[in-house]
């Protein structure tokens, strides 16, 4: 019997991109079902009836939901191309910084991008601060885990391909090549690779949107 996954989600939505980019470099065939958030599919709504949020991973029928979790699934059902290692101890901090990303840098750089001013200023510092901490787990390494992609790369590169051209959009100077050389030359490196290229939306589109939708015309 041959598996059906299916993967509800919107191509704009940084969180469906850590999916893909999951699914892709694993080689799982699945099928994108683009959701209107202003107007939530039956599907969605009965696959995730908690938070009635995108993605959701539909395999043979069972949902999951939240991203991070569905990388977890995903890693634990398809074991070819695995994102985390072996090691417990190694999966246990690639978990802790996965989680550093979603819970501190993400949030630091919203907020950065939503207050004005001297506030603004400070959330800038903060959100440097912090992705500096980031920057400093790559050291000499290809990526986050080393030689191959892994959890931490495949939620890092949606979060800065998202923030560079957030920050092009609203002119926000945050990640610069100047301030952060390591992070771009993984950057650089990581969104080029066979599986993250594919699933990144193109930079233009986005920009578009981007602006059309959230920044205010004169």
């Amino acid at each position: 019997m041959a598996e059906e996954v299916k993967l509800l989600g919107v191509w704009a939505s940084p969180f469906s991109c850590r999916v893909e980019t999951a699914l892709k470099l694993k080689g799982i065939k699945y099928e994108f079902i683009e959701e209107d958030l202003a107007n939530k599919s039956p599907l969605l709504l009965e696959s995730n009836p908690v938070h009635k949020k995108i993605p959701v991973l539909l395999h043979n029928g069972k949902p999951v939901a939240e991203s991070i979790v569905i990388l977890e699934y995903i890693e634990q059902t398809w074991k070819v191309n695995p994102i985390l290692p072996e090691d417990p101890y190694e999966r246990a901090m690639a978990r802790f910084w996965a989680k550093f990303i979603d819970e501190q840098c993400l949030l630091a750089v919203r907020k950065a991008c939503a207050r004005k001013g001297k506030e603004q200023e400070q959330a800038k510092e903060e959100a440097i601060d912090l992705l500096k901490t980031l920057e400093g787990q790559l050291k000499d390494k290809r990526f986050f885990r080393g030689d191959t992609i892994g959890l931490v790369d495949t939620v890092a590169i949606v979060t800065w391909y998202w923030v560079q051209v957030i920050q092009e959009a609203m002119g926000l100077e945050l990640l610069t090549e100047e301030r952060f050389p390591v992070l771009f030359r993984w950057g650089d490196d990581c969104a080029n690779c066979s599986g993250i290229k594919e699933s990144l939306p193109p930079r233009d589109e986005l920009l578009a949107l981007i602006k059309d939708r959230y920044m205010p015309s004169d």
